[in-house]
Formats: C-alpha cells, structure tokens, sequence
C-alpha cells in the first residue's frame, strides 16, 4: 500500500473516529473503503441519465409496415417472422 496524508476538519476526523470505533475498524481502513466506493460509482451514470438516455429511444424505431400493436402483439408478430424463416430458406450466407 501506498501512504498518503490528507487533512481533515476536525469534525470530519471526529465522524470519521465514531464511525470507526462503533465498526471496530481502523479510520484508514473507513478511509479506504470509501475512496474505493467512490472510485467505483464515480463513472457511472445516474438513475436519471439512463431514464433520459432510455426515453431518448421512445419512438425512435417504429414498425416499417406500420403495425401500432407490437407491443401487445410482440409474440404474434415474432411467430410470423420465424414461419416465414422456416418457410423461405435462407441462401446460405
């Protein structure tokens, strides 16, 4: 491990301590874990950038033969397409 000094205000060390005493662990171990928390949800988008990314998509792609039922149909117009495949061999690409 590698050693690093930080500074701290004292009510954060005085946290930092009751947190540690009450987990018998060490305020370097507390420490550790944190920065690795962090480090580990850091990059990752919030709850809100993946509704706004997935809401982006909303109609974006749409049936080309203008069926509006797919979402109820789903299973329907799946059956057709894999009777269609068994029906009509591919070309063996």
């Amino acid at each position: 491990m590698i050693r690093t000094q930080i500074q701290l205000t004292e009510e954060q060390h005085r946290a930092l301590k009751e947190l540690a005493d009450s987990r018998q662990v060490s305020v370097a171990k507390l420490i550790r874990e944190s920065v690795a928390t962090y480090l580990t949800t850091a990059n990752k988008p919030s709850m809100e950038k993946i509704q706004q990314r997935a809401m982006s998509l909303a109609g974006k792609y749409h049936d080309i033969d203008g069926a509006t039922d797919v979402s109820v149909n789903h299973d329907k117009y799946l059956a057709e397409i894999y009777a269609d495949e068994v029906d009509t061999p591919h070309s063996g690409k």
